[in-house]
């Protein structure tokens, strides 16, 4: 399915509206989970839970396990347990980042401080950890560890890439690989474990979820180049000296004079409007932003193509249709 189809867009609720009594359940899970007798940490957690966002991590549990086979006790502490690791790691980003807005309103480290925003990202983390370990959920336990460990590298990686300006497209996608798909995959291999999935089925939604992700951050970095409706500012990863897909491949299929003159403008500490403008220019004339979205979109192919050993279900026809949402979203 093209990304230019005409149908009507696909709305996250629709796809939500599949499992939402369960999202519904989930949300009772969830605040259960970090409900707290302490004063200041109610306050800031409480202020947090407003911000809602999408959900799509829980939302990819729950449809994961009904596409298996069933949503059971366990698919909603898997859910639970996502979406913990989830907010720590935003709570945390929005500290290393220096962060002042999420989803519109002020970060928890613009509020209340850092110091703050890392104990409640530790917060939450800790929770996770004891709702897996209170319920011997130990398979869940090593699947998201070892996604946190991986995160973790992707991020140190881009940083020292960052640093170096070295990167290459096999390096780009062992950063995105690790520091997104990882989680997106730890989801559904999650919801699938949930519902005692056989060791076939659980591959194949891992595998799915690695695909979904890698898609997911190559729409990410495409709002970079143009898009004023996203949350970050347009340019953001340029003037971080983040290297991604879509400049990438345009500095790789141009003469080396044109390469010399990019990356002359990347290395410079401050970017103006116009150095920016004639990065968008160049990673546009290149082909760089077809490039990158022909890839995202053989990405979803490839992630779609997985959900065919699957029975035919609502569930599933959900989570097909997510697919097609993630590379589709305005923001």
């Amino acid at each position: 399915m093209s990304t230019h189809s005409k149908k009507s867009p696909i709305e996250i609720r629709d796809l939500q509206s599949v499992v939402k009594d369960d999202l519904h359940e989930f949300s009772s899970h969830f605040k259960a989970a970090v409900k707290v007798d302490h004063g200041l940490l109610n306050l800031v957690i409480r202020y947090f839970l407003r911000q809602k966002g999408k959900r799509i991590r829980p939302l990819l549990v729950l449809l994961t396990a009904k596409t298996c086979g069933g949503i059971r006790e366990r698919s909603y502490r898997a859910a639970v347990l996502v979406e913990l690791l989830h907010t720590a790691t935003l709570v945390h980003d929005d500290v290393v980042d220096e962060s002042e807005k999420r989803r519109g309103a002020f970060s928890i480290n613009a509020l209340w401080g850092n110091k703050v925003a890392v104990l409640l990202g530790d917060y939450f983390l800790s929770r996770g950890l004891l709702l897996a370990l209170d319920n011997d959920d130990i398979d869940f336990l090593r699947v998201l560890s070892n996604a946190v460990k991986r995160m973790s590298e992707g991020e140190l990686r881009q940083v020292q890439r960052a640093r170096r300006m070295d990167v290459d497209e096999a390096s780009y996608y062992k950063i995105i690989s690790d520091k997104t798909a990882s989680l997106i995959s730890a989801c559904t291999r999650c919801g699938a474990l949930s519902a005692d999935a056989d060791p076939e089925s659980l591959k194949s939604m891992e595998e799915f979820g690695e695909q979904l992700g890698l898609a997911f951050q190559i729409r990410d970095d495409l709002f970079d180049f143009g898009s004023h409706e996203v949350g970050k500012p347009v340019g953001a990863d340029i003037q971080k000296n983040l290297v991604t897909l879509p400049l990438i491949h345009a500095l790789e299929i141009s003469p080396p004079s044109d390469q010399k003159r990019i990356l002359k403008i990347i290395r410079k500490d401050k970017k103006t409007k116009q150095n920016r403008q004639n990065i968008f220019e160049f990673v546009q004339s290149t082909g760089g932003l077809s490039y990158a979205q022909q890839r995202m979109e053989s990405h979803v192919k490839s992630a779609q193509a997985l959900l065919d050993s699957f029975p035919d279900s609502e569930a599933r026809r959900a989570m097909h249709a997510l697919s097609q949402y993630v590379i589709d979203r305005k923001k």
